[in-house]
């Protein structure tokens, strides 16, 4: 149980921001739910059989995740649910890191990298995934759910601000397959070493934590990373709208302010801001949902391929 002094005020990074919580709810474990195909996952990678221990192994995570930072996602077990499996393109995702020489994939904003982790269960080399996140404890935290070490989950972790230009620089596109020697992923303390290599970004969860200005900016700067061969994909989910704006929900019982792409302005951004018209297959559906706290949201699902 989380003590009583996380419960008190507490201010909680949010994109250039942060949020004011006069107090931090407690975790609710009812909230806690698998699918079928998450609890298959969990169990095959904790290798927990039982359903109740493998409950309590999880709402241990959570608790140590929810100490580092009281984000509603990790309240509401948002981690869980391997949302990169829903991209229409997941098989050919799994597939690339099969039959692409050097492919690598990098998950950014990866929390406990569920999402490369389960890409890695399906078969694209470990040794060959990045993630990235400001909070390096969600890294040893993601160990701890999946029970793994550095030797049995060989993937690398790069710490760091996304907005740092030391850490994730914004580049023009490549446009030619490039020369440049690949990167020692071992050695990496920066994304920037990766420009022009990615077959694969997920940002999941991740682009709406930010201003207008700044997704573009975050967007310029992950379509620096993005290899030149076709079908190399950028992907991802995030909070969406019809028409683009701020949506203020009060989550937790606090203010959240996030801006929101509708379908259009996402596919304007992407294909003639951040690439050249026609370099890229655009893909926005805005989808509603009920979030765990019983909140109707639309969420926007995405890719952008190179073609």
């Amino acid at each position: 149980m989380v003590s009583d002094d996380l419960m008190q005020a507490h201010e909680v990074p949010f994109g250039d921001n942060s949020v004011f919580l006069d107090k931090v709810p407690p975790l609710d474990p009812t909230l806690y739910s698998l699918s079928p195909e998450e609890a298959a996952f969990f169990k095959a990678t904790t290798r927990i059989d039982d359903d109740e221990a493998l409950k309590a192994h999880i709402l241990l995570a959570q608790e140590k995740a929810y100490r580092v930072a009281p984000y509603p996602c990790i309240y509401g077990f948002t981690f869980l649910r391997m949302a990169i499996t829903r991209q229409p393109k997941y098989d050919d995702i799994v597939r690339m890191g099969r039959e692409r020489e050097n492919a690598i994939f990098l998950d950014i904003g990866c929390c406990f990298a569920v999402d490369a982790r389960k890409a890695a269960s399906d078969g694209f080399p470990a040794h060959r995934i990045v993630t990235s996140d400001l909070k390096k404890e969600f890294f040893e935290i993601g160990h701890i759910l999946f029970r793994t070490t550095k030797d049995t989950w060989p993937a690398h972790f790069v710490p760091g601000d996304a907005f740092d230009p030391q850490i994730l620089s914004v580049v023009p596109p490549t446009r030619a397959v490039t020369h440049k020697p690949m990167p020692d992923l071992s050695t990496l303390t920066s994304l920037n070493p990766l420009q022009g290599h990615c077959a694969v970004i997920n940002a999941a969860a991740f682009f709406h934590l930010f201003s207008e200005e700044e997704q573009l900016h975050l967007a310029r700067a992950l379509a620096g990373l993005l290899s030149p061969e076709p079908g190399s994909i950028i992907c991802g989910a995030n909070m969406g709208k019809e028409e683009k704006g701020i949506f203020t929900p009060q989550i937790l019982g606090s203010q959240y302010e996030f801006f929101c792409h509708s379908p259009q302005s996402w596919r304007e951004m992407w294909d003639g801001i951040v690439f050249e018209k026609g370099e890229v297959e655009v893909r926005a559906v805005l989808k509603e949902i009920m979030s765990p706290m019983g909140r109707n949201m639309k969420i926007l699902s995405w890719s952008i391929t190179r073609l």
